[in-house]
């Protein structure tokens, strides 16, 4: 099983406040103890072994050309996972029976040329016990160039004009599968709308314009994060409790995040951005009990 390295399991705890850590807690307020901001591991970067392990020939290319021209064929990309002929590629399997890899018919795609991908991560919790594995296929350069925590992969043979893939299966055990899946979709297409959409409701208007530098004018303005976080909070209709499950989304990315070494800025700064709203939703939601 790949393994990574420590990840955040504990944080500085205090009782949410978005304006002093010694604030007491509202009256009827949950005995829930977050932290203030979510800390960044310090910067790893990507394994260069890893990138050679999975594109030789790019064993002189700067990491950061490396992702950049990634972005372009994302398409193609996720073209090639869509060609897996899903009687074969299953979204979950036991732990206990996983094999060491699978053949997968490959379905006409309207691609010119999709990328079929090189390998099968079969992800479980760290944290919860369970026999339950979450499949991903992946494209082993893409790991590679964004993940600086995981090992090189090992080698995956296609054979060309094939009607199947043949792609090794890799047990790989992170805090939360189910983050994993947000951060699976980001490395390939890094839309930031797509990640604060998978964590929470936020206003279509804003979904639609984010970008980089949307982010970080939100986290500059006090007005724009005090919107969201009504907006989040009346969506979820002043519950604590669902408050609380979205505050859980968030934690849980960030833990992948770090255990995964992925330290994409842009990824951060949502982060970031996403901690901030939903802390100032659960003290509406507090303040008005």
């Amino acid at each position: 099983m790949f393994q990574v390295a420590s990840h955040p399991t504990a944080f500085d705890k205090h009782a949410y406040s978005r304006r002093s850590l010694s604030s007491p807690a509202p009256p009827h307020s949950p005995a829930v103890q977050l932290p203030r901001t979510l800390a960044r591991p310090p910067f790893v970067e990507v394994s260069r072994d890893a990138i050679i392990a999975a594109s030789p020939e790019l064993a002189s290319v700067p990491v950061e050309y490396i992702r950049r021209g990634l972005r372009p064929r994302a398409n193609e990309m996720l073209a090639g996972i869509s060609a897996l002929a899903p009687s074969h590629m299953p979204s979950s399997m036991p732990r206990s029976r996983l094999p060491s890899s699978l053949t997968i018919p490959l379905r006409t795609t309207s691609a010119a040329q999709p990328s079929y991908p090189t390998h099968i991560l079969a992800v479980s919790s760290s944290k919860n016990p369970s026999d339950q594995a979450m499949m991903f296929p992946v494209h082993s350069l893409v790991l590679a160039s964004h993940c600086a925590q995981l090992p090189r992969l090992p080698p995956s043979h296609q054979q060309p004009h094939s009607p199947t893939v043949h792609l090794p299966v890799l047990p790989l055990s992170i805090p939360s599968p189910a983050a994993f899946a947000v951060l699976h979709s980001f490395m390939y297409h890094h839309r930031l709308e797509a990640v604060l959409k998978a964590l929470f409701p936020m206003p279509s208007g804003f979904l639609q314009s984010v970008s980089h530098e949307a982010v970080l004018g939100a986290l500059a303005s006090g007005s724009t994060l005090h919107q969201l976080s009504s907006y989040l909070c009346a969506s979820a209709s002043g519950n604590l409790s669902t408050l609380t499950t979205h505050t859980a989304h968030v934690k849980e990315l960030w833990q992948d995040m770090a255990a995964l070494g992925l330290h994409d800025p842009e990824l951060w700064d949502t982060l970031d951005l996403a901690w901030e709203v939903v802390l100032g939703a659960l003290n509406l939601a507090a303040a008005g009990k």
